[in-house]
């Protein structure tokens, strides 16, 4: 991670996220020209804009000014909460690169998958436990205690990167597949606006307090003209705005789609009647077709 005192851009972290887009693209390439797998090239562009948003979140000089401003900071953990999690989950990552790995590889990944406990996965992907795992880590990083740790520590900072994406995934998991799932299909609106609660308290939290809550930012060098407290409330509503805009819009979307099915559904029905009349009675009912 890039962190005070370090280079201004993660070349392990750099390197690293190369080699999984090289094996992505190597397993979207190798899907297309399996008719029954093949993803879309939207799939490639959304991973591939995932991968981004991780670049620029923990291993960019963007990522390298996290320690001066909080604005930086909370950009680094809305990426990594917010936008790259649903970017990744729609480039179905698991299949695609599987086939990006060596054939060996790709077959042992397989089997340990299926031999993961199915009990285990249905508890993880809950859509309960893939709500309250970003809520606890959000609130848990940003306690003073606890963001002051990963202020400290490069080490420290890199757990907290990693527990945002994986519990911004988890988040993501449910909303991403929500088609596959009729049960859970008129609570994803709701799951997503709940989600928005505990940011907007942290947030207001933020803006409205009248200290700075992070000693670090105090005796942090300046590199904008701009007070450590008034930079505590841009952060603040940075992270306001853009976590309900984040969350509302698919839930909008969601529930509009959830709301008109009837029409496609109509139009279906009618054609099944039209072909299962007989073709003198379709004369006779052009309407019908």
């Amino acid at each position: 991670m890039a962190h005070a005192g370090h280079s201004t851009v993660d070349v392990p972290v750099t390197l690293s996220l190369v080699l999984v887009a090289s094996v992505y693209a190597r397993g979207w390439l190798r899907l297309r020209r399996m008719p029954a797998h093949a993803t879309p090239l939207w799939s490639l562009v959304a991973f591939m804009a995932g991968l981004v948003s991780i670049w620029i979140a923990v291993a960019s000089p963007i990522a390298a000014l996290h320690h001066a401003l909080l604005t930086i900071h909370m950009v680094e953990h809305v990426l990594l909460m917010a936008v790259a999690p649903p970017l990744l989950l729609l480039g179905t990552p698991a299949l695609t690169l599987r086939y990006g790995l060596p054939f060996r590889w790709g077959r042992r990944s397989a089997r340990h998958g299926a031999r993961s406990p199915r009990a285990l996965r249905r508890l993880v992907t809950h859509p309960v436990v893939c709500w309250l795992a970003p809520v606890a880590a959000l609130i848990g990083w940003h306690v003073p205690a606890g963001f002051e740790l990963g202020m400290r520590s490069p080490w420290w900072h890199g757990v907290q990167a990693a527990s945002f994406l994986a519990s911004g995934i988890l988040f993501w998991t449910p909303v991403v597949r929500w088609r596959a799932a009729p049960a859970e299909r008129w609570m994803m609106p709701l799951y997503l606006f709940a989600a928005t609660l505990p940011c907007d308290a942290l947030s207001a939290f933020l803006v409205f307090c009248d200290r700075v809550v992070y000693p670090s930012y105090l005796t942090a060098p300046r590199l904008v003209d701009m007070s450590p407290l008034r930079d505590q409330e841009c952060a603040g509503a940075l992270m306001w705005v853009a976590v309900t805009l984040i969350y509302i819009v698919p839930a909008v979307a969601i529930t509009l789609e959830l709301l008109s099915p009837l029409r496609p559904q109509s139009r279906r029905h009618r054609g099944d009647i039209s072909a299962s009349m007989p073709a003198s009675r379709q004369r006779r009912h052009p309407h019908v077709a």
